[in-house]
Formats: C-alpha cells, sequence, structure tokens
C-alpha cells in the first residue's frame, strides 16, 4: 500500500514573509475538466485522437503547442489519451470557479464545432463529433474532473485521510453524476475505478485524494489539495455545491489543527476501507442503506449523541455496526453549522460571492429530501436524481426500453456538442442553472479580477497582441523575444503587479 508523503513542514509555518491571506479562511479554487471524444457518421474511418488534433488545430496555429494558456488565464491542453481538458483559472470563491468551468464549456465547445464543420468537408456532411463532460466512455475507460483547493500546510495528509475523506465519499450523495452499468444504475460515474483513499501514485493506484506535491504557491505556507473522487457535473448547483460545502468543511479542519488540536469532530467519521465504502455508497439508490464501514462506531455514536443527531434505527430495530452515507453526511452539516456560528465573519469574508447561509440551507434541504424519499425535488439540481428519473419514466413508457438505449441517453446527457437531453431541461425549466449566458462568455475571455490569473491573462493578451514568444505556467510568466524577461506569481491570491511584472509588460 502506497505510503502518504508530505515533503514540508506540519507545523502552523514558520516562514518570515507570509501571504496576507494566510491566516485567514480565504481560498483558492480550480477545476480540471477531462473531456471525452467520439465521432460518428462519418463516410470513412476516423478516430478520436484525429478528432482530438482537429479540435485543437486552431490553438496550434496560434501557439505551436497543444498545451498553452489562455487570456482568461486558464489552461487548454491535449491530455495523455486524446482528452481535451481544461483547467480553470484561480477562482477566490466558489461562484467565480463554476463560472470559469463553464467558460470552459464554452471554449471546448466551439472547437469542436469548428471541427466538425471541417470533418465534414473530408468526411461526409452527418459527420458529428460528440464531446462528452463525464467520467466514463462506452468502451470502460475512466478519465477525470479533478477539483483543487489550496489549503494551509498545517493540515497534515493523515488528517485529510481520516477526516476530510468520509465526507468526499458521502457528499457524492448531492454531486454524484450517476452512470448505466452493467449491473444497473449507480450514483457516481467513478466509483468502480478508484482503488485508494490517499495516495501520491496517479498510475499504480487511483486515489481518491492525490497528494503529490504541487502547491503552485508557497510550499512552506500551502498545499494544493488535488481531489479526484468527485465526477463531472453537468448541474451547476451540484457544482457550486461540491466546491463550496467543501471549503466549509476545510475551513474547521484548518481551526482546529491551527490551534494544534487535532480533533474537529469530523475524526469519528474515519472510513475503514474508503474504496469498499465508495462503491457500496455508490449502488445504494435509497440512500438509506448501513453501507460505510468506520473504523471507530462507538466514536461515531457518541458524537451523533453529543450533537443531538438521531442514529438511523434498522427494521430489525437494532443498530448497525456500519452507517449510512447520510448519517454522515448529517454529522458534517451539523459540526459545520456549529462552526460557522462562531466564525461567521471570517467566514463570509472567505466568499465574496457566497452566501454561507444559503449554502447551508441549501445543504440541509437536500439531505433532508434524501432522508424523505422525496428525490423528485432534488431531480432539477442533483444530477444522478435527473438522470435516473428521466431513465424510470422513458422505461415505464418503452418497457422494452434495453441497456444499449439507455446508455445512449446518459451519453446523451453529458454531450455538449450534439446531446440534446441536458439542454431540453434546461429550457423546460427542469434543471436548475445559477449562471447566465452571458456571464460565461464573459469569463471566456476575461480571467477573475481577484487572483493571479488576472495578471496571466493580461500578459497572454498582450504578448499574443505584440507576437512575442513567450512561455507561462501557474507561477511564472517568460518572454524570450524580442527580449527577455520574466516574472514570478507565488502567491495566487495577488493581483496587483509588481515592479518585476510591470517591467516584463512593458518589454511587449
Amino acid at each position: 500500500m502506497p505510503q502518504l508523503r508530505d515533503s514540508s513542514n506540519q507545523g502552523p509555518g514558520n516562514t518570515t514573509s507570509r501571504s496576507p491571506d494566510y491566516d485567514s479562511f480565504h481560498r483558492i479554487f480550480g477545476v480540471e475538466t477531462e473531456y471525452g471524444v467520439s465521432v460518428t457518421g462519418t463516410d470513412k474511418p476516423c478516430d478520436p485522437g484525429q478528432v482530438a488534433m482537429m479540435m485543437f488545430a486552431p490553438i496550434l496555429s496560434r501557439t505551436r503547442s497543444t498545451n498553452t494558456y489562455l487570456e482568461n488565464g486558464s489552461r487548454l491542453y491535449l491530455d495523455v489519451g486524446s482528452h481535451p481538458e481544461y483547467a480553470t483559472a484561480e477562482a477566490r470563491d466558489p461562484a467565480t470557479a463554476l463560472t470559469q468551468d463553464l467558460a470552459g464549456e464554452s471554449i471546448m465547445r466551439r472547437l469542436a464545432l469548428g471541427a466538425q464543420q471541417r470533418l465534414r468537408k473530408t468526411h461526409g456532411e452527418h459527420a458529428a463529433i460528440h464531446l462528452f463532460k463525464d467520467n466514463v466512455d462506452s468502451a470502460g475507460h475512466a478519465f477525470g474532473c479533478h477539483e483543487n483547493y489550496l489549503v494551509r500546510r498545517y493540515v497534515s495528509l493523515p488528517i485529510i485521510k481520516a477526516q476530510l475523506l468520509p465526507f468526499l465519499v458521502t457528499r457524492q450523495l448531492l454531486t454524484g453524476a450517476g452512470r448505466v452499468t452493467q449491473n444497473g444504475f449507480e450514483i457516481t460515474q467513478r466509483a468502480a475505478f478508484l482503488d485508494e483513499g490517499v495516495s501520491s501514485s496517479t498510475t499504480r493506484f487511483r486515489p481518491m485524494v492525490n497528494t503529490r506535491d504541487e502547491p503552485h504557491a508557497d510550499p512552506d505556507e500551502f498545499r494544493r489539495l488535488h481531489v479526484i473522487i468527485g465526477d463531472s457535473n453537468r448541474s451547476q448547483w451540484a457544482t457550486k455545491m461540491k466546491l463550496a460545502t467543501t471549503h466549509l468543511v476545510l475551513c474547521a479542519i484548518e481551526s482546529a489543527a491551527k490551534q494544534g488540536v487535532v480533533a474537529s469532530g469530523f475524526e469519528c467519521c474515519a472510513l475503514t476501507d474508503p474504496s469498499r465504502s465508495n462503491k457500496a455508497m455508490s449502488a445504494d439508490l435509497s440512500c438509506s442503506k448501513p453501507v460505510v464501514q468506520l473504523e471507530d462506531i462507538d466514536a461515531f455514536r457518541t458524537m451523533q449523541q453529543k450533537l443531538g443527531l438521531r442514529p438511523t434505527v434498522f427494521a430489525d430495530g437494532q443498530h448497525s455496526d456500519a452507517v449510512t452515507a447520510l448519517e454522515i453526511q448529517y454529522l458534517y452539516l451539523d459540526i459545520v453549522s456549529r462552526f460557522i456560528e462562531s466564525h461567521r465573519v471570517q467566514i463570509e469574508q472567505s466568499l465574496p460571492n457566497t452566501d454561507c447561509s444559503d449554502i447551508l440551507c441549501e445543504w440541509r434541504t437536500a439531505l433532508d429530501a434524501l432522508d424523505a424519499k422525496d428525490f423528485s425535488t432534488l431531480s432539477d439540481r442533483v444530477d444522478w436524481v435527473a438522470k435516473y428519473q428521466l431513465l424510470s419514466e422513458m422505461a415505464k413508457r418503452n418497457p422494452a426500453l434495453s441497456e444499449v438505449q439507455a446508455r445512449q441517453i446518459d451519453m446523451d446527457y453529458h454531450d455538449i456538442v450534439n446531446g440534446s437531453i441536458y439542454s431540453s431541461l434546461v429550457a423546460h425549466g427542469l434543471m436548475k442553472t445559477l449562471v447566465t449566458d452571458d456571464a460565461a462568455e464573459h469569463a471566456v475571455e476575461n480571467p477573475p479580477e481577484d487572483t493571479r490569473a488576472a495578471l496571466r491573462g493580461a500578459f497572454v493578451r498582450q504578448a499574443l497582441d505584440a507576437g512575442a514568444t513567450f512561455t507561462c505556467d501557474w507561477t511564472h510568466l517568460k518572454t524570450t523575444a524580442p527580449t527577455r524577461h520574466t516574472a514570478e506569481l507565488i502567491d495566487p491570491f495577488a493581483f496587483t503587479p509588481d515592479s518585476e511584472y510591470q517591467q516584463l509588460m512593458e518589454s511587449l
């Protein structure tokens, strides 16, 4: 089994010059989305790899690379396996990260439609490119949607495993995208493909949280929490909720760790086997079975009693040795709610565009709906519920609906180019939206104004306009022609130009 690897200090930090945001609950959010590609209707063979390269032809002609940064501060690249990938620019707020994620959808859609138009000239007028914002293709190959959270370095990796992982596994009741499998419908797309809870490996093992130490910030202050367990969501509500609720849980964990106290209240939720619990939770469409095995069930029941939460009693009148995913979610919600009561000002300051009271209300409303088996209440915001109810209704109308047809409906839901199901749900008011089309289109060209993405985006725009030869990544900007200049952007919260950055921009 892989060992947890931590390459820096685990104390509260001992740097002399810290980021002004270090001693706060401020956070940087990011979402990386890999898209699946397929093509149908061609007159002659054309594989997904060819299609992906056709999509990136405009990018290649402009930057001579399939790995580039855009004017909105994001990263666009062609990943291993010919998966187009979009990584959002750094955002201070879940609502901003959501808007940037939707901008990525728009950019990918434009690239695919442009490639489709060119493909029809060479492969027939009925050629269609399908771009899937999901996590499993028709052949059963898995790819990811990764969330990134900037976390204070004094939060150790064992704390992440014990206190955050149970939340990440069980939050999928609200954020799972749903999937048709040979064994029936499941809540999540990736449960069958994740082997480990926390690991630095990405090849030999597939972890739920990757601990490879790439903070993209001062490594003495921060770590980048790279969450792999999440599904790609079409629901805007689900994307915002998974980012916002995870932030609130992390705030409580950070607060305890900063005080040198291991106990945040979440430690009683530590899982005996995260992978097994994840798979069992995903298969439980009732959301009420005791499928999550804990390391210390007695500690969990004691915490429930302390918080005034009722343990689930099953048909035989006995309490199980395991717990339901809902029980864990209710415990996290209760602890987070109490934490916010005593830290409201600081939490509100950490969320410039999101109301934490609204998040708590939405969280509780959704859990109560699942607890009451009132799934229809959530069909306009929870992807797996929307998809499952749609498939159930279609099966009622057509009892002969085959697994192949169900899989086609499943895939269509995630097709952002030629799919019709999700857009139809939105058009008929059957799926909540939180971001206007105009706001998403604005984010295609413009980075968030309150992170270093604003500086990166301005540099990329000016360098392209000047015809300069340049490179950049999350923390560095560089020109090599006509002159050589560099600038470092080590603080992801900083958006005010320093002298080094100003000299770089003046050279253009």
